[in-house]
């Protein structure tokens, strides 16, 4: 992928896939930029932008085949082959968390939940039995984990993180409540609910 494209862009493009796969559901074959416009609340001269930062796509006069588009983007997200996923933090969110991956229509595999706490040992969760975090490198043998969910407490976030990159994870959902410091090649996207509660309460005030 072009490395020149803004993360503005990178972070439309899911965007773009939901609704196009909500077009789909609804039998819809082909839509104009100013159609997807109206629904997605952002400019058609924007889309056409975005997509053209990956060659387009579009046909003047005929507009976009909602389904190649859709297919276009999903190899754009990297959506074209399955993601095994491991979480670490079995408490509410975590819960929650792995009972989303499980269940949403996306090519992400829960494969492995990981815990500290004893009475969590065995206990069921959509599926998957949890095991304790000094388990996780003869797992770890046996399993390609591709993606590691972080839902502990601070202070824990960044050991667990470092323990995990040296037994070869290179990518994090991190739900923890700090940035995490990782070496080149392992990429991270960290996800602070409080701080979109905080936008939220910022946007509320009117400013």
């Amino acid at each position: 992928m072009n490395k020149g494209i803004s993360k503005a862009v990178i972070r439309r493009m899911p965007r773009y896939y939901r609704y196009l796969g909500e077009l789909l559901e609804n039998g819809v074959e082909r839509i104009s930029s100013g159609e997807l416009s109206e629904r997605m609340q952002v400019t058609a001269s924007q889309i056409r932008q975005d997509l053209n930062n990956f060659g387009g796509f579009g046909q003047q006069g005929y507009g976009y085949n909602v389904q190649f588009l859709y297919d276009e983007i999903g190899k754009i997200l990297g959506l074209t082959e399955v993601h095994n996923v491991a979480l670490f933090g079995v408490g509410n969110l975590g819960q929650a968390i792995a009972n989303y991956v499980s269940f949403e229509k996306l090519p992400f595999h829960m494969i492995g939940l990981f815990d500290v706490d004893e009475k969590k040992k065995g206990r069921i969760v959509s599926g998957i039995p949890v095991m304790m975090l000094d388990e996780f490198e003869d797992f770890n043998r046996t399993h390609r984990v591709d993606i590691a969910v972080l839902t502990l407490p601070k202070d824990a976030a960044m050991p667990v993180a470092e323990h995990l990159v040296d037994l070869g994870v290179r990518a994090f959902w991190n739900f923890a409540h700090v940035d995490l410091k990782v070496p080149k090649g392992v990429v991270v996207e960290n996800v602070h609910l409080s701080e979109s509660l905080m936008q939220l309460s910022y946007n509320m005030t009117g400013r």
